[in-house]
């Protein structure tokens, strides 16, 4: 047997009792099934052994159901999870509405997987904030399709840079439907002079999936850029995210 056998073996025991203290609130005797128990224990330690990458994205989902549904098998919720939204990521970005309209979802398994989401977005965003911009531009990019790629209604940001183009603040402008955004320019301008703001990058998503700015975005990316000129604050950029990738304003040459 190999390193990897032999190191899930030891994780074995450990799983299993982990589990035990459940079985108090177990119909029956209160004993958790073996099946269900060893499954739970042999991909725990799998998981431990191999990492993200020895596992498929249903069952990196069983082991986040585990928690959430401690007392029968979750292998067939999260197979019919994932050919609900599609993929993993659309099943963690999913709204809490429409998590609860598939059958076997509860309190619980949403509270988790909207845990799950947060954790994600504050990890993608604690490697750009007080950084410079340029520097870390992929770290940038991730962060944004993490928090905004999958998400259903459109979303506006703005990314408020100082003047060494390192990222102060972050924050939702506005929220619209599936394909519409509000956006006020002069919220905008006023607020990048709120935070001493000397540059900045305007961020939305397309639901669709595709990044193809409309002639309503390039228009409105126009007059926010007039606003800020007009008091001596440069428009960056503005990054369209779309499904699997994005758009840029001026790698396009749709800024002056």
């Amino acid at each position: 047997m190999g390193k990897s056998g032999r190191f899930e073996e030891q994780m074995l025991p450990l799983f299993e009792e982990r589990d035990a203290p459940l079985a108090a609130t177990l119909p029956q005797g209160g004993r958790l099934p073996s099946y269900i128990k060893d499954h739970r224990s042999r991909l725990r330690a799998r998981f431990m052994a191999g990492g993200a990458t020895a596992i498929p994205d249903y069952e990196l989902l069983e082991l986040i159901l585990f928690r959430s549904i401690p007392r029968q098998d979750v292998k067939p919720l999260a197979r019919q999870l994932l050919d609900h939204f599609g993929d993993f990521n659309r099943v963690i970005t999913a709204s809490p509405e429409r998590l609860g309209d598939v059958q076997g979802v509860g309190q619980a398994v949403i509270c988790d997987l909207k845990i799950l989401e947060a954790a994600a977005q504050r990890m993608a965003r604690a490697r750009v904030m007080q950084r410079q911009v340029i520097s870390s531009w992929d770290a940038l990019l991730d962060y944004c399709h993490t928090a905004m790629a999958h998400r259903e209604t459109e979303q506006f940001r703005v990314l408020y840079l100082d003047r060494k183009n390192a990222l102060i603040a972050d924050e939702e402008q506005a929220r619209g439907t599936v394909d519409h955004v509000p956006v006020y320019p002069r919220e905008v301008a006023k607020r990048a002079l709120e935070l001493n703001s000397s540059a900045l990058i305007l961020v939305h998503n397309h639901p669709s999936g595709d990044p193809t700015p409309s002639q309503s975005d390039i228009a409105m990316t126009r007059k926010v850029e007039a606003a800020l000129e007009a008091l001596g604050v440069t428009l960056h950029d503005h990054l369209i995210i779309g499904a699997s990738q994005e758009l840029s304003f001026r790698a396009e040459g749709l800024l002056c």
